[in-house]
């Protein structure tokens, strides 16, 4: 009997233990979602807006549009950020609290015309 009861204990703390691992998953897409969001969009080659102002010591992320024609990429060598853009895809980068100052941007594939800056103050 206490056998029993020991496996039935061990099952609930397992139970418990589970219902709060899918419990802290599921918060964690809704916490992306409340991050303070900016638009970015590029096209035939150009970021627009090039500057994107953000707040310092606050998470956040850039939703990046490629309008086309062809593929681009969002690429921030001093905040270790890229990604590639096919024609029609939206995409969001998310970035952790940064420090005031200015951090360049550009596309890769059109590294003479895709250029930005995120500002933050």
């Amino acid at each position: 009997m206490k056998t029993l009861l020991w496996l039935l204990r061990g099952k609930a703390l397992a139970l418990a233990g589970l219902t709060c691992l899918v419990a802290a998953g599921l918060a964690l897409p809704l916490y992306a979602d409340e991050l303070p969001a900016y638009p970015l969009t590029v096209e035939n080659g150009h970021f627009t807006p090039e500057t994107v102002t953000v707040p310092a010591g606050q998470r956040f992320k850039i939703v990046v549009t490629n309008k086309g024609p062809g593929p681009e990429e969002f690429e921030s060598i001093e905040l270790k950020k890229e990604t590639v853009l096919a024609p029609g895809v939206t995409r969001a980068v998310v970035f952790a609290p940064l420090k005031p100052g200015t951090y360049k941007f550009f596309g890769d594939f059109h590294p003479e015309t895709a250029k930005g800056q995120i500002v933050v103050k």
